[in-house]
C-alpha cells in the first residue's frame, strides 16, 4: 500500500505543481499587463472624455446665456422697458419713409 502511495503521490501532485510554475512564470507579464492598463488610455476612453468634457462646456455656456438672458430682462424691468426690443435712438418702426420720385 506504501509503495502504491509513492507512485501514486508524484503524478497526482504534478499537476498542481505544474499549474504553480505556470501561475509564477506568468505573473509577472499579468502584473505589468495591469500596470500598462491602467497607465494608458484606449482610444474609446479618450473619445468617452472628450464628449463628456464638450457636453460639459456646452450646459456651462448654457447656462451662462440662461443667466444672462435673466440678467436683462430683470434689468429692462427695473428701467421699465419690458418688452422693447433694443432700438437705436430716433428709430420708430411705425413710420414708413417714401423714397423721393426722380
Amino acid at each position: 500500500m506504501r509503495a502504491l502511495l509513492i507512485l501514486v503521490l508524484p503524478v497526482a501532485l504534478s499537476g498542481c505543481i505544474a499549474k504553480t510554475a505556470v501561475d509564477l512564470v506568468t505573473l509577472p507579464v499579468r502584473v505589468v499587463s495591469a500596470g500598462v492598463d491602467a497607465v494608458t488610455t484606449s482610444q474609446s476612453e479618450a473619445d468617452r472624455a472628450r464628449g463628456r468634457q464638450l457636453r460639459e462646456e456646452d450646459e456651462r455656456r448654457g447656462r451662462e446665456a440662461r443667466l444672462a438672458e435673466q440678467r436683462r430682462q430683470r434689468e429692462a424691468r427695473e428701467r421699465g422697458e419690458e418688452n422693447r426690443q433694443d432700438q437705436p435712438e430716433g428709430a420708430d418702426q411705425s413710420v414708413i419713409t417714401r423714397r423721393a420720385d426722380p
